[in-house]
């Protein structure tokens, strides 16, 4: 039987990381749960964040999942450790991949991360980033608007742009080199992001570091799939038919959104 992986976020935005997946592995089991009805996740408490994310991953589990991906970094930040003691399957999260990516990258010690409320207010890259680079200074600027945008399917709108202008200001004047997209969601806004961000600010995108992340595991551990990925389900817990039209625009045409019933 063939080795699936699930992945979750709080919506459409982990889509990011499943389209990384499986243009790596394009024949891996995958199992995708978007919690749109209890989306964003970015204002939630730390105690809602561990219990949603707790019940997301359970959920992928009962579906068949043998490894979860968080696919939200206000989760990640929130849940990963209770998940990792909870849960008796691999787990995998968007930040520490994309913290060692940032290191990797910066040039100046100069760092941008932006998020949610909840992962800026971690402060989980202002720990993890000193803890493995001497001298850096990490910013963090939280970017409420850029989830409902994109679960609105306002990806390169004319007020889309604007604001993400203005939320990437503060952090040209600080002279960042190295931006992390500190949200599963931002990856979909990249092209825009890059632009407002500026030709010498390289882009830390959390789908790919967290797919190069899971293909690694998989791979050493002889568990990657060579069937034709057509069995793939994608579950939300409340289904739209602007979900549906959202999610065939950044996957394509062909997926079938399910509606999640938690036991």
């Amino acid at each position: 039987m063939d080795f699936k992986v699930g992945v979750f976020d709080s919506g459409i935005g982990g889509l990011s990381v499943v389209r990384e997946i499986k243009r790596l592995m394009p024949g891996q089991p995958l199992i995708y749960f978007g919690d749109t009805a209890r989306t964003p996740y970015g204002p939630k408490s730390l105690e809602i964040l561990r219990r949603y994310a707790l019940q997301d991953a359970k959920f992928l589990i009962q579906q068949g999942a043998s490894l979860v991906v968080i696919a939200c970094h206000s989760a990640a930040s929130a849940a990963t450790g209770l998940l990792e003691s909870e849960l008796a399957v691999p787990v995998f999260e968007v930040v520490t991949p994309s913290v060692a990516q940032a290191i990797t990258l910066t040039r100046n010690f100069r760092i941008g991360v932006i998020g949610t409320r909840a992962t800026i207010s971690s402060r989980i890259y202002d720990r993890l980033i000193p803890e493995r680079l001497k001298n850096v200074r990490v910013f963090g600027r939280a970017c409420p608007l850029l989830v409902p945008l994109v679960e609105e399917g306002w990806i390169n709108n004319r007020e889309t742009r604007m604001i993400v202008k203005r939320y990437l200001r503060p952090l040209r004047e600080k002279q960042i080199d190295t931006l992390v997209l500190g949200c599963t969601h931002y990856p979909l806004l990249k092209r825009v992001i890059m632009e407002k961000a500026g030709k010498r600010v390289k882009i830390v995108d959390p789908s790919e570091e967290v797919a190069r992340a899971v293909h690694g595991f998989l791979k050493g551990k002889g568990l990657l799939a060579e069937g034709s990925g057509d069995n793939d389900r994608f579950f939300v817990s409340d289904l739209t038919s602007n979900t549906q039209t959202i999610v065939e625009r950044f996957m394509g045409k062909g997926i079938k959104l399910e509606k999640a019933v938690f036991s």
